[in-house]
């Protein structure tokens, strides 16, 4: 098994701790076969709340699937304690956001949706509910009258 991380970038104005929000967050991915390097053309996902078992017991995965090229059976599991928040200080540099343990598929894509949220980096306004498909997200802080976004998202894995 391999551990990939995804590593998130973004520009922040006026906001800190950008995350996803809840056990049952949705991350978006494109999974390529370890075996015979099938990606997929659909976008699949992994939550911490679904869990799946794996053959002969050997516990279980957020996530296990067979190759519809292959016929290997691969699984990906989100490692919970490994989730952090992108901070105001992490502004324009990648940063570990969380990390899979992979046994057969290697994440290569990761496309951010809705889920997300943030808080207001001088007021500790929240701000949940936070869509990031378009790649930028806007507000306005109203506690310190100041306009609030993430802007220019992007990502990359590295192995760990």
């Amino acid at each position: 098994m391999v551990k990939f991380g995804l590593q998130f970038k973004a520009t922040l104005e006026n906001v800190t701790k950008v995350r996803p929000e809840g056990e049952d967050f949705r991350w978006f991915l494109k999974l390529k076969c370890g075996n015979c390097g099938e990606i997929p053309d659909k976008w699949q996902y992994v939550t911490l709340v679904e869990s799946t078992p794996l053959k002969g017991g050997r516990g279980s995965a957020s996530m296990v699937q067979k190759c519809k090229l292959c016929s290997r059976e691969n699984s990906i599991d989100i490692l919970r304690d490994t989730i952090t928040p992108y901070n105001a200080e992490d502004n324009e540099r990648f940063k570990t956001m969380v990390q899979f343990e992979c046994r057969g598929l290697e994440p290569v894509d990761f496309q951010p949706q809705a889920g997300f949220a943030a808080e207001g980096a001088e007021s500790g306004t929240q701000f949940p509910e936070i869509n990031l498909l378009e790649k930028d997200w806007t507000d306005y802080d109203e506690k310190v009258s100041e306009s609030v976004g993430v802007y220019e998202v992007t990502h990359q894995f590295i192995k760990c």
